[in-house]
């Protein structure tokens, strides 16, 4: 499992053992434990408990709110607990049965199919759900047209795989009739056709000087369009994750800004989710990089075929989340949805398996 880079210190058995469980009784009730509600499950004494729990305080993983005796997690805390102590518990077989009904009762990839997903999603997990359609990993060049407008203008129009449309003006060094233009542009049709846009970029340089130079604007405009494309979200269960912040105001504005803001979660996701798409990720407090999620854990996982489409799923919650239940939904719900899109493209293509879960690096 990855970690950031900065080691958490080490903990003793009966250490992990105390930060596991005040950690899952907080999951259950957001409240303070106290050492006495721990006895009977350690069976040690009450001050061998306080005594480790002072430990604990001490090395950051928990803290002592107002004068309660209690204890709650820390962000550190839940760090801990997540590198080395989570034990995912799978989802049994009715459970993994109802999904599987529901997802494939729809057609795949439409948007019947998406809200579905997302309620799904949000009923097993029992918190807020996020998704996002397959889409192109990247631009696709379908086909180009070079239309002359006037003396050295040129209209160049651009169509995508999937249908996008992009149209930009050319002002060239000096005239071109429209038959040399259209044998420009079937002379990159000929060798771009289905190429991204460091491919037809490479294309470009074996051409002549006036296909070079079109493909190179071809490849700026692709580049453009994955860098701003933005993606639908498809959301549920918001009423539950608003709820679970009982008092914490700050916390439900959080989780209700990155629910409405698409472009917001867009920037999120896209951040997020490139470096590392075999991974189902665990991101606790924003993880020092984002203040907007300093109060909320998401845990996320890309689906789809290797090089061709992807999409992401997951689940948005307070740090107290259920983190085992979390994640075994998201990685099962991510598995079979890989596998429904692999049934649909092709059957030997390379897929987006679901691998360890990992908290996002900092």
């Amino acid at each position: 499992m990855n970690t950031d880079d900065a080691q958490l210190p080490e903990l003793t058995r009966r250490q992990e053992a105390i930060l596991t469980l005040i950690i899952r009784a907080y999951t259950e009730m957001p409240e303070p434990v106290s050492s006495k509600s721990l006895v009977e499950t350690l069976n040690v004494s009450s001050a061998t408990i306080r005594n480790e729990m002072q430990v604990l305080e001490q090395l950051g993983y928990v803290a002592a709110p107002h004068t309660s005796a209690g204890r709650v997690p820390t962000q550190d805390g839940y760090r801990y607990f997540v590198r080395q102590l989570l034990n995912t518990v799978d989802l049994d077989a009715v459970e993994q049965a109802y999904i599987s009904q529901k997802l494939l009762s729809l057609p795949l990839a439409t948007e019947q199919w998406m809200r579905q997903t997302a309620s799904v999603l949000a009923r097993t997990a029992q918190t807020g759900a996020l998704v996002t359609p397959p889409m192109a990993e990247a631009s696709r060049c379908k086909h180009v047209e070079l239309i002359s407008v006037q003396g050295r203008l040129v209209l160049m129009v651009l169509v995508l795989q999937g249908g996008a449309v992009h149209q930009q003006m050319l002002t060239l060094a000096e005239p071109v009739v429209q038959a040399r233009l259209s044998e420009v542009a079937a002379r990159i049709n000929a060798v771009c056709n289905d190429l991204d846009a460091n491919k037809v970029r490479l294309k470009g340089v074996h051409l002549g000087m006036l296909e070079r130079e079109v493909t190179e604007l071809i490849a700026d405009l692709m580049e453009q369009a994955d860098n701003n494309q933005l993606v639908a979200v498809y959301r549920d269960g918001l009423s539950e994750l608003l709820g679970a912040f009982q008092q914490n105001t700050e916390g439900a504005q959080q989780a209700l800004r990155v629910f409405e803001e698409r472009a917001f979660l867009n920037v999120i996701l896209n951040d997020l989710l490139a470096p590392q798409p075999n991974e189902v990720k665990i991101i606790i407090a924003g993880n020092g990089r984002w203040e907007e999620l300093s109060h909320l854990t998401m845990i996320i996982s890309r689906y789809g075929l290797r090089g061709q489409v992807s999409g992401a799923i997951g689940v948005l919650g307070p740090t107290h989340i259920n983190y085992g239940r979390a994640v075994s939904t998201v990685r099962y719900i991510s598995g079979l949805m890989t596998d429904m899109l692999a049934d649909v493209f092709e059957e030997d293509t390379p897929t987006l398996e679901s691998g360890d879960e990992t908290e996002e690096e900092s």
